[in-house]
């Protein structure tokens, strides 16, 4: 579990984050939704590590990642994977190398550990077939798939995905929840997605915190947030000509 409490970050004059406090719980798939420029990504990047919040205190299974030293930091950093939006794969490594990057980089395993290990990362995310290909001879979807078979080649406790659905097609999205899904059950990991995408909220929102104008405005999960009547919360959720003939139905 990760826990914040009365996170408040500014960039000069300009307050962004205002006394956030959220529990991202454990074997769940917590996402963090919000309109652009409303502090999602400022929130994930004190989470991380990336930002210091000016107040407050981010709590991994309780150790407070502010007042850390630099080893401990360090430590908890081999905890965490990452997704990146655009999959962020080494152009010049094949998959197999991709996926055995973080090991080659935070463990001392042997060549033949690092590729026993990658190889069954790519088999569990179903991609094994394609281990000696580069990203660029494999499919948008493919490449996603291989970002998360490296995001937890290290047994990460704690799974960022930013924007994990970006430019892909709306049935290889739902195969990319789905999965994202499964591992999180199946690790008992610490799963957060950041998100635009409504079929995601929808389909894999487990604990959902809606950040409004740097607040947390509205907690819920996949199923209260259709019927909620925080304004700012069915303005965002009923957006789109289809989602309001959704709503129509289902009042």
């Amino acid at each position: 579990m990760i826990e914040v409490k009365n996170i408040d970050k500014s960039f000069g004059d300009v307050q962004i984050l205002h006394d956030i406090n959220f529990k991202f719980e454990e074997g769940k798939t917590n996402l963090i939704i919000g309109q652009s420029g409303s502090g999602k990504s400022v929130l994930t990047k004190c989470i991380v590590g990336l930002h210091e919040p000016d107040n407050g205190e981010i709590l991994y299974h309780g150790r407070n990642l502010p007042t850390m030293r630099r080893k401990e930091k360090k430590s908890i950093r081999t905890e965490i994977g990452m997704l990146f939006q655009a999959g962020a794969l080494f152009d010049s490594l094949t998959v197999e190398e991709n996926v055995m990057f973080p090991l080659t980089m935070f463990t001392k395993m042997s060549k033949k550990e690092m590729r026993a290990r990658a190889k069954f990362c790519l088999d569990r995310v179903a991609i094994l077939d394609k281990n000696k290909l580069y990203p660029a001879e494999i499919s948008g979807g493919m490449q996603k798939r291989v970002a998360i078979a490296r995001a937890i080649v290290m047994k990460p406790k704690y799974l960022f995905c930013d924007e994990p659905n970006s430019g892909l097609d709306p049935k290889t999205s739902i195969l990319i929840d789905s999965l994202i899904k499964e591992l999180t059950e199946e690790y008992k990991m610490t799963t957060v997605v950041i998100t635009h995408d409504m079929n995601s909220v929808l389909e894999i929102g487990d604990n959902i915190m809606f950040i409004y104008k740097g607040k947390n405005h509205w907690t819920g999960d996949k199923n209260s947030i259709l019927t909620t009547q925080n304004k700012e919360v069915t303005d965002f959720v009923y957006s789109s000509k289809f989602m309001k003939m959704y709503r129509e139905k289902i009042i």
